[in-house]
C-alpha cells in the first residue's frame, strides 16, 4: 500500500460498513421531475403536450413522470438494456399507454428532427462520447426546438469523483491520483474499476471548461444558462479559475443557432 492509499483510506469509511448517505432521496415517479422544475422556472411550459426525448432515461421514471403529469409524448432513449427492461415494466406498472412512451436502445434515423424538447438530466458527465450525444441530441430537435440538460457535479467540483459514498474530503481527484482513489475505492466495490472511465455509468471528467467548448462546436446556442455553486454562493461562478472549483450543477437550454 502506497502512503498516498494509506491516507485516502484512513480518511474513508470503514470498508464492509455502509456508504455514506450522498444526500440523494431515491428517484420515483412522484419525485423524478423536481430537479427539472427547480431549474427551470418555466418548466411546465416548456413541455406540456410536447414531444419530448429522454436522454438517459434510466428505469423510466422520469419518462412516467413527464407523460403522467405533462400530458407530453415521450421517447425514453437509454444504451443500458436491462436498464431499458426495468423502464418498461415499470412503465407497464403505471398503466402509461404505449403510444405515449416508448423505449429505445439508441437514436435511429427515423427520429430525427422529431421533436419539440430533448431532456439530459444527470448525465452528461457519464457519456463515454459526450460530444456526440449532445450532437444527437440537436439533431432529434424540430425547427424550434429545445434541449434541456442539467448536470453536477462537474469534474472539479468538491464532489467531482462520485467517491463520496467512500470518503468525505472534497476534491479526492485533485489531492490524489486516479491510482490512489481506485485502488482504495476497490476496497468498496468489487466491480474490477482501474479508471474514472470505468466505475459504474462511467465517469467521462467533464469541467466546466470543456462543456463550455463542447457546446460551441455542436451548433447548438443556449438560451438560459445556470450555474449552481456550493452553500448558494453562486456569485463565485463568476470568478474563472474559482468556478471549476465550486459550481455544483450546471443548468442550460439550448436550441439551433439562428
Amino acid at each position: 500500500m502506497s502512503i498516498g492509499e494509506w491516507i485516502l483510506l484512513s480518511l474513508s469509511r470503514t470498508p464492509g460498513k455502509a456508504d455514506y448517505d450522498q444526500g440523494d432521496s431515491e428517484l420515483k415517479v412522484d419525485n423524478a421531475l423536481d430537479l427539472l422544475s427547480r431549474v427551470y422556472p418555466s418548466f411546465s411550459s416548456l413541455v406540456s403536450g410536447k414531444r419530448v426525448v429522454d436522454y438517459g432515461c434510466g428505469i423510466g421514471y422520469q419518462s412516467i413522470a413527464l407523460v403522467k403529469r405533462y400530458g407530453c409524448a415521450v421517447m425514453g432513449v437509454d444504451s443500458n438494456e436491462k436498464t431499458l427492461a426495468i423502464a418498461v415494466e415499470n412503465a407497464k406498472a403505471h398503466n402509461i399507454p404505449s403510444d405515449s412512451l416508448v423505449f429505445a436502445e439508441c437514436v435511429s434515423p427515423e427520429m430525427l428532427s422529431g421533436f419539440d424538447v430533448v431532456i439530459s438530466q444527470n448525465s452528461f458527465e457519464h457519456f463515454r462520447d459526450p460530444e456526440k450525444a449532445l450532437n444527437e441530441m440537436g439533431a432529434l430537435l424540430n425547427s424550434t426546438g429545445i434541449v434541456l440538460l442539467t448536470f453536477g457535479p462537474p469534474w472539479f467540483s468538491p464532489y467531482g469523483s462520485h467517491m463520496h459514498f467512500f470518503c468525505k474530503v472534497p476534491w479526492l481527484n485533485i489531492l490524489f491520483s486516479e491510482r490512489t482513489v481506485m485502488n482504495v475505492r476497490s476496497r468498496f466495490r468489487e466491480d474490477g474499476a482501474i479508471r474514472y472511465e470505468d466505475v459504474e455509468s462511467g465517469l467521462n471528467k467533464m469541467t466546466i471548461a470543456k462543456f463550455e467548448s463542447i457546446i460551441s462546436l455542436c451548433g447548438l446556442r443556449a438560451q438560459y444558462k445556470k450555474y449552481e455553486c456550493v452553500k448558494g454562493m453562486n456569485w463565485l461562478s463568476r470568478v474563472p479559475l474559482l468556478k471549476e472549483l465550486f459550481v455544483n450543477n450546471i443548468s442550460v437550454v439550448l436550441s439551433h443557432a439562428a
